[in-house]
């Protein structure tokens, strides 16, 4: 498996903007209280990952219907689906000059149900002390549902399934796709959303 960079200019990865907005005084300061416990910059990414992945809900696991997008709100709610989970992990990690990206998989909503090709965001990670980038996914775990920090063999939310027209996604993109954050300010709750969710990628056009 072999990730790859969309941009090759580094200072892409770290920036701050409205999205990933870490000049945000809660983000900064849980950035320096998660830095702060960690021995150095990977138990830092670590920790980080566990804490979006545990203490922020997947709004559709705690029944929350509001739509959060940037990193800031998502932290202030304590929710966001996949991609708004992906936008604070990036922007904790980012704050502490970790450069950090997302990364998209096109996977079936629900096989049963709803089989249909959507996509679903994560994040890609430079890890400075082993030289190399990793992805991470900090969906939430819950039954059926084990993602875990490895830099070695890969732990995601979801298992890619190829003969079922799912797709793996392993560009690293400096920025939140486009169409994605055009679907998120589109509606207010989740369950307009839901009627919705993203099929297509701008960073593809």
């Amino acid at each position: 498996m072999d990730i790859v960079l969309y941009s090759n200019q580094m200072e892409a990865y770290v920036k701050c903007d409205n999205v990933i907005d870490y000049d945000n005084e809660t983000i900064a300061e849980l950035a320096d209280e998660l830095f702060q416990k960690a021995e150095n910059e990977l138990e830092f990414i670590r920790t980080a990952y566990e804490y979006v992945r545990d203490r922020i809900s997947h709004s559709a696991d705690s029944r929350e219907d509001r739509i959060t997008c940037t990193a800031s709100e998502v932290l202030k709610a304590g929710h966001g689906i996949c991609f708004a989970k992906s936008h604070l992990l990036a922007a904790l990690l980012r704050c502490k000059a970790v450069p950090a990206g997302f990364c998209y998989q096109k996977l079936i909503l629900d096989g049963e149900t709803a089989p249909v090709l959507i996509y679903h965001g994560l994040n890609g990670v430079y890890c400075k002390d082993i030289g190399k980038w990793i992805r991470l996914d900090a969906r939430g775990n819950k039954a059926g549902v084990n993602a875990q920090f490895s830099v070695e063999t890969e732990q995601l939310a979801f298992a890619v399934r190829p003969e079922t027209g799912e797709e793996d996604g392993l560009i690293v993109y400096p920025d939140p796709d486009k169409k994605i954050l055009e679907k998120l300010g589109k509606y207010r709750t989740r369950t307009e959303l839901w009627n919705d969710l993203p099929t297509e990628l701008a960073y593809n056009e």
